[in-house]
């Protein structure tokens, strides 16, 4: 039957194109994700890469599985993005109302996105003897790091460790050799080793809700001292594309004190981004009605808090959440 597709897609017919890569979608969009640390880039590398394999169906000799031929095309597609120049920048801090405190530092990492779990669900799992778990090859802290390496490196280790590829066939998807790969993995693991932080999924469900109902009601009553004690020492607050940087608790408490300071309150609304608890965090308006402000991403270590990652209310839609929420008294 796949002979059939692919002899009909050669022939222009698209539906046939479609039946054949569309098993493959959600999982090399998940791929391209990792690789660029943005959904809305992974989206249009996934869309590239389906008009160059149309385009290329000629080019398909069957020596490779066609997943693994999707792979190639989708992995240099994302290494011309991670090379070209026009990635987006950092951006200032621009919320004039509030002044923010010194950063503990400036992060390297600003161009991220969070990935939403209910894309996650469709996604295949990864091949098994991989040296990263689905849940840890996902996370927000694992997607972070990968961004640190330089491109090739980390095309490698995704390739080997989280997809489980042999070196021969990721030398071929790269047009290199296998030493060239084995070098690159060494120091694509040495890297990650200094810059990502573990991933702790040991805990039930109920243990994740109570932690996450504890700080849902910390930050919503502006409560600083219960949010704190929710804190592991070595917490960190960041807020991509702004670079600023909170490291360990008193830090994070002396924003979060500054925040709520001016009066502002805000309400959050949970959803789940990168296998982890997530908010859509919408500030009070003087009429009741709450405004988007941000979408957070909490990484959880124990039971504490060890990261909150704050991103932009621009992606509050990609969470079906709102871009504002009604007065819930009905004023």
């Amino acid at each position: 039957m796949a002979a059939e597709l692919i002899s009909m897609a050669r022939a222009g017919d698209g539906e046939a194109f479609r039946a054949m890569t569309e098993p493959f979608r959600r999982e090399l969009q998940v791929h391209c994700y990792r690789m660029l640390g943005s959904l809305q880039d992974a989206e249009d590398a996934l869309q590239e890469t389906m008009v160059s394999a149309w385009r290329g169906l000629d080019g398909f000799d069957g020596r490779a599985s066609l997943r693994t031929w999707l792979y190639r095309i989708a992995t240099n597609r994302c290494l011309s993005l991670l090379r070209a120049a026009s990635r987006r920048p950092a951006k200032e801090w621009d919320h004039p109302e509030v002044q923010p405190p010194e950063p503990t530092r400036l992060g390297e990492v600003t161009w991220l996105e969070p990935y939403p779990d209910c894309l996650l669900d469709e996604a295949v799992s990864p091949a098994p003897k991989v040296r990263y778990e689905q849940t840890e090859s996902i996370s927000l802290a694992f997607v972070t790091a990968l961004q640190a390496l330089p491109p090739r490196q980390l095309a490698v280790l995704i390739l080997r460790d989280v997809l489980g590829f042999h070196a021969l066939e990721v030398a071929d998807m790269l047009d290199t050799t296998v030493d060239s790969i084995k070098s690159a993995l060494k120091r694509a693991r040495a890297g990650m080793q200094r810059q990502r932080r573990p991933v702790d999924a040991r805990r039930g469900p109920a243990v994740e809700d109570a932690i996450v109902a504890r700080f849902v009601s910390a930050f919503e009553s502006a409560d600083v001292d219960a949010l704190v004690a929710l804190l592991t020492d070595d917490a960190f607050l960041s807020m991509p594309p702004i670079p600023l940087e909170y490291h360990g608790r008193e830090s994070v408490a002396r924003f979060c004190s500054l925040l709520f300071g001016t009066g502002r309150r805000f309400r959050l609304v949970p959803t789940r981004a990168n296998g982890q608890p997530a908010f859509g965090v919408y500030l009070r308006g003087p009429a009741g009605a709450c405004h988007g402000t941000g979408l957070f991403v909490v990484a959880l270590t124990g039971n504490r808090i060890s990261a909150i990652v704050r991103f932009e209310s621009g992606l509050l839609p990609r969470f079906g959440l709102p871009r504002s929420l009604p007065d819930p008294s009905g004023s």
